[in-house]
């Protein structure tokens, strides 16, 4: 795995820890503000637990991108960067057609970003 890739991966994860946060433990918060027009205020509150659930998915993939770092095969490593990156971009572009066209900047484009990085590399 090269730097760029390296680094580019490490704020895809940092992106998806801090979505970890905000659907977990801000939503009614820094979710409400971040989705502002998205979702209509009264929904916060009763949507906190789909949020959480979500956050928790965000998380996984958070979990990947930092699995890859710690093996020690480079192949496998990039592998697993690949399919996690892939997730990453697939659910950045589900969210974007569902919830927030914003979400295509936040998570897609960072994920594909890496993608090439990763193929670039290879």
């Amino acid at each position: 795995m090269g730097t760029l890739a390296l680094v580019i991966i490490s704020i895809v994860i940092a992106i998806h820890l801090y979505i970890v946060w905000m659907e977990m433990f801000a939503w009614e918060t820094l979710g409400r503000k971040v989705f502002k027009g998205a979702l209509r205020d009264e929904l916060f509150k009763p949507t906190k637990g789909l949020a959480a659930n979500q956050g928790l998915y965000n998380g996984f993939l958070a979990a990947g991108l930092i699995w890859s770092f710690l093996i020690t095969d480079p192949i496998w490593s990039d592998h697993v960067a690949f399919f996690f990156l892939g997730c990453v971009a697939i659910a950045g572009i589900y969210g974007a057609i569902s919830a927030s066209k914003k979400i295509l900047f936040v998570q897609t484009l960072p994920a594909l970003a890496g993608i090439l990085a990763l193929w670039l590399k290879s």
